[in-house]
């Protein structure tokens, strides 16, 4: 009997040993929201001992911002993650979700550990990005306040078509429009966090779109 044709996306559905913190077969079985824009939302992305992993290997962030993975202090299980999110593996799992082709993008990833009361204000991202992914970390969530809304508008917080949890691993990914908004109810304190962009434009792009809100609104360049 002739063996049968292997095709590229089976080839792909084929979890690398290098995502062996994530539950791929859960990525695949979530269908992508279409509406009012492209968006993703995968609880428990981050296997449950791979989060036990990753929290005792966490960047130790004294204050609120996002710090560039390039620049924190983390141990080797959260080395690892960033290696794997790096990856062209990865960037191909996430492009044929969206069906884009990731390939010519260069990927960005912050981290951040602490939330303030500024943070959550409604917006879009830069236009460099093609696609923002946002993976939580917390063991937890018992608060109001923190949870990302995909929003219908650019002006009611309570217009949403999705609320994602900041916690246990849930991944998040969404497709960048001029009408994807998002944003959250404020909150302030931990609210562990790794924010992964792909962006075109080069280093400019990566540059532009790893500047902070209040800077980029500063330069004129949200």
């Amino acid at each position: 009997m002739a063996t049968p044709d292997v095709t590229a996306a089976e080839t792909q559905r084929t979890q690398p040993d290098s995502m062996s913190m994530c539950d791929v077969d859960a990525f695949h079985a979530t269908p992508l929201q279409r509406k009012p824009f492209d968006f993703l939302v995968v609880p428990g992305f981050i296997r449950p001992d791979a989060l036990a992993a990753l929290n005792r290997d966490y960047p130790q962030i004294a204050g609120p911002g996002n710090m560039s993975a390039d620049e924190v202090d983390c141990g080797p299980a959260f080395a690892q993650l960033l290696a794997t999110l790096k990856s062209q593996a990865f960037a191909d799992l996430v492009g044929e979700k969206f069906d884009v082709d990731l390939r010519g993008c260069a990927p960005t990833i912050s981290v951040r550990r602490f939330s303030e009361a500024t943070d959550g204000n409604i917006h879009t991202d830069h236009r460099s990005k093609v696609i923002t992914l946002l993976l939580y970390f917390n063991a937890g969530w018992e608060h109001e306040g923190g949870r990302l809304r995909m929003l219908r508008s650019t002006t009611d917080i309570e217009d949403y078509a999705g609320e994602v949890t900041p916690c246990c691993g849930t991944l998040l990914a969404f497709r960048r429009t001029d009408i994807s908004y998002h944003g959250h109810k404020p909150f302030v304190g931990e609210r562990r966090m790794l924010q992964l962009s792909w962006t075109r434009g080069g280093e400019l792009g990566r540059y532009v779109s790893g500047l902070t809100k209040p800077v980029r609104r500063l330069l004129n360049l949200s």
